[in-house]
């Protein structure tokens, strides 16, 4: 449907958001296993970021990147979840057109800021495994404030034009959106008039956004691949391998669904794939993080034992 000239208005105040089920027993049980889902995730994380700062060996740079990326990830998930909690109990899942926005943006601006984020962890581990002695030196605390920075201000500019192009357009019904939050492809989809030229602008923004980056991040484990094959003792190269593998799993995980969300067709637009896809990447990979990351580190292990054991010496 196209709007008539002129008429450039939204005419929808708010939003449905029909999530997985109308079904109030089935509802009950995703209310259980999501809240679960959403509490660990939570925990999880905050497991990482807890040692993190209050063991002063773990103040270096690869552990305070670490830090913000749960930070990143516990914003991200709690932008998204408890709304849909509230929504499988609730007999309304409405949301207002600004509630939407705001949800929108927020959801868009931490996930681009993690998108560029794990360029800057990629270049960390470059510097720790093919310059280990200048490490500290190039690493330094001032460039890792300026590289944390401009990620959570690029993420959070790129995010004000992708939901302002979005939010823009004229809606005037009918406002069901097929999603358990308000993102971008889902809401758009309800616009009354030809949404082609924002698809590619925010195809644009997205390319930007993910392949620069993934293309980044490739190109600096060609090299660390190269400098790990150059290393004749086994258990260093071993240290070394173990150090990225962490890192390539999250990003596996990350931007294999978030390429196949933002970039492609409209026309491969599928609303029920769609829901189980974000559903992997807003929930599950946050929650896969604290794993991947903790089993694989000693030194946060070590740490957080010593924060238990100081919390009992305090009682």
């Amino acid at each position: 449907m196209r709007m008539p000239p002129g008429q450039n208005q939204s005419w929808v105040s708010e939003f449905i958001l029909l999530g997985f089920s109308s079904d109030p027993t089935t509802n009950r049980i995703l209310f259980i296993a999501f809240l679960l889902l959403y509490l660990s995730s939570v925990l999880g994380n905050g497991l990482i970021v807890t040692p993190i700062c209050l063991d002063m060996h773990l103040h270096t740079p690869m552990y305070f990147f670490l830090c913000i990326l749960s930070l990143l990830d516990m914003g991200s998930v709690t932008t998204t979840m408890p709304q849909m909690l509230a929504h499988l109990l609730a007999q309304s899942q409405t949301i207002s057109f600004a509630g939407c926005w705001l949800q929108m943006y927020m959801f868009g601006a931490l996930g681009l800021t993690e998108s560029i984020f794990f360029v800057v962890m990629a270049y960390d581990r470059y510097v720790a495994i093919c310059y280990p002695p200048r490490y500290a030196v190039i690493l330094s605390w001032g460039l890792c404030t300026r590289l944390s920075a401009g990620t959570w201000a690029c993420g959070f500019f790129f995010s004000v034009i992708h939901t302002f192009f979005t939010m823009r357009l004229p809606y005037c019904g009918p406002n069901m959106v097929n999603h358990y939050f308000c993102e971008g492809p889902s809401v758009r989809s309800l616009a009354c008039m030809d949404t082609n030229l924002i698809a590619m602008v925010d195809l644009v923004i997205s390319v930007f956004m993910v392949v620069a980056p993934l293309s980044l991040i490739v190109a600096s484990y060609i090299r660390i691949a190269q400098a790990i094959l150059k290393i004749k003792s086994m258990q260093p190269r071993c240290k070394a391998f173990f150090i990225c593998a962490s890192h390539l799993t999250m990003v596996t995980f990350f931007y294999a669904p978030a390429t196949y969300i933002y970039i492609r067709p409209n026309s491969r637009y599928s609303p029920e794939q769609d829901k189980q896809i974000s559903l992997f990447y807003n929930v599950f990979t946050v929650l896969l993080n604290p794993v991947v990351y903790i089993l694989r580190s000693k030194d946060i292990k070590r740490a957080f034992l010593k924060v238990m054991q100081r919390s009992r010496l305090a009682w």
